[in-house]
């Protein structure tokens, strides 16, 4: 790994930083009832940024109040939908009026690069802009009666949503919860990583000054998962909770809706295959596969961390690969050459690093300079080869920039190979036969399948969400609006 790329100018300090920031609850911000704080952290250099509320009983209480309030009241829900309409494309305006200082806060706390966090910003502008047009299509139908009756459905919004994001792409993956429970006609508590909380609670702000949202309607409640979390996933007064993160903290939200059979959207964990055959075009599969593993330092679930290569042209794809590793510079956020910042806190680079070590004693081949003497969070692009898909590093997530690079014989070997993991989130394939794309799609256990391209997410259109253990239920598409809506039927006797 070649040295960090390191600023000589003071990185930025947002006015937001100035103040330790409180809760949003109401139109407003709050401070905590017990008066507690964590540190805001910046992975880069380790120090504090700020310092952000704890939310504890008695904030979420105020949370789901106002949220049932604002449903209850029909500020929100009982509006025609034109008006809701409007409203959303005014967030999505002023997302992007105020992009930069977003990606700089998310670039901030979580070390992602500022290049790739404003990409993120701009998608989630899209992401609203397509949910704006949503409210006016979401139509009833009418069932076949006798002459005497009359029957047809209505679709009604659920309620109080709790939306929890996880701390590797704060704005994005809130945008995709948060757009489509309003376009719906919800009430939102969102509740971000603790340790990715800034923006959200900025955005929040610039909502409530330069938008006609309503007070109530989208609420930020900051704190830990295992206490603010736990509070707002066992609260009788929230009707539905969509959740990013582990799965194994997805399973514990999904045991924690029966006490009042929330519904819930889970997005998990993952494990994605990147399957090459030999007729691929070897260079762009080289260039795709290293950005699937490497781009945001791997901290991604879709992260194509198994590298599937036909044996036939496995050592000339490899050499491939390894060129394009050399183009990933790791570095501060806010350098135009870096194409990798810190891993997300010291905790995180430690388990990378540690399956890092236990490849090496399991006695794989690992490419990649990573020395771990230094005293940053920098983890360069790292190949392992040498071990099966049995292996640990095969089958858990880790999380980082890790890959490992398997062969296959056909592509029955192939799919094979790719289903065997608890996993089933995204799958990518590089092959110049389109019979075999097909193919070899439909046969893969992944909620998405890319094919000769990688990374290609959706603003909306296309459902998006994992089979197995990789979730459940699907953000986007026109699925995401049933899981935001409940069918009402009613039959009227003449």
């Amino acid at each position: 790994m070649s040295a960090p790329l390191t600023l000589t100018t003071a990185r930025p300090a947002p006015a937001f930083l100035d103040t330790p920031r409180g809760l949003f609850i109401d139109g407003h911000e709050k401070a905590p009832a017990s008066g507690e704080y964590v540190a805001s952290v910046d992975p880069m250099t380790e120090r504090e940024l700020t310092r952000i509320a704890v939310g504890g009983p008695k904030d979420v209480e105020r949370a789901v109040a106002a949220a049932r309030r604002a449903f209850q009241t029909d500020t929100w829900a009982g509006i025609s939908p034109q008006r809701r309409s409007r409203i959303l494309y005014q967030i999505a305006d002023v997302i992007e009026e105020h992009a930069e200082e977003l990606a700089t806060l998310d670039s901030l706390e979580m070390g992602g690069p500022f290049a790739n966090n404003m990409w993120m910003v701009e998608h989630t502008v899209e992401v609203f802009r397509h949910y704006a047009g949503w409210p006016t299509r979401i139509y009833g139908v009418t069932a076949p009666s006798a002459p005497t009756k009359f029957g047809y459905t209505t679709r009604r919004p659920l309620g109080v949503v709790v939306a929890i994001a996880g701390w590797n792409g704060p704005v994005l993956q809130m945008g995709y919860k948060i757009a489509p429970a309003l376009a719906c006609g919800n009430t939102v508590i969102a509740k971000p990583s603790e340790q990715t909380s800034l923006s959200l609670l900025r955005l929040a702000e610039l909502i409530h000054a330069h938008t006609d949202l309503p007070d109530g309607v989208l609420n930020v409640v900051t704190g830990p998962g295992r206490t603010t979390g736990e509070l707002l996933i066992t609260h009788d007064g929230v009707d539905k909770v969509s959740f990013t993160g582990s799965t194994e903290v997805g399973k514990h939200v999904l045991e924690a809706s029966t006490g009042n059979l929330k519904r819930v959207t889970l997005e998990l964990g993952g494990k994605s295959p990147f399957i090459v055959f030999e007729d691929a075009d070897l260079k762009a599969a080289a260039a795709a596969a290293a950005m699937a593993f490497c781009a945001g330092s791997g901290q991604g679930c879709v992260a194509g961390t198994r590298i599937l290569v036909q044996d036939t042209v496995r050592k000339e794809f490899t050499r491939l690969l390894t060129e394009q590793m050399t183009h990933y510079a790791t570095g501060d956020p806010f350098h135009t050459g870096t194409s990798m910042g810190p891993l997300a806190s010291r905790a995180h680079y430690e388990k990378v690093t540690g399956y890092i070590d236990l490849a090496r004693e399991l006695g794989a081949d690992v490419h990649g300079d990573n020395p771990h003497d230094s005293d940053d969070l920098f983890v360069g692009p790292t190949l392992v080869t040498g071990l099966d898909n049995s292996s640990r590093i095969g089958q858990e997530e880790i999380f980082g920039p890790v890959a490992l690079l398997m062969p296959f014989t056909d592509a029955d070997d192939a799919v094979r190979i790719a289903n065997d993991i608890p996993y089933g989130l995204a799958a990518t394939v590089f092959t110049n036969n389109l019979a075999r794309a097909h193919t070899t799609a439909e046969r893969l256990q992944a909620g998405t399948v890319w094919v000769n391209t990688v990374n290609d997410m959706s603003t909306g259109p296309l459902p998006f969400g994992g089979m197995k253990q990789s979730g459940i239920g699907r953000e986007h598409g026109t699925d995401v609006i049933d899981a935001y809506t409940e069918t009402k039927s009613v039959v009227i006797n003449f």
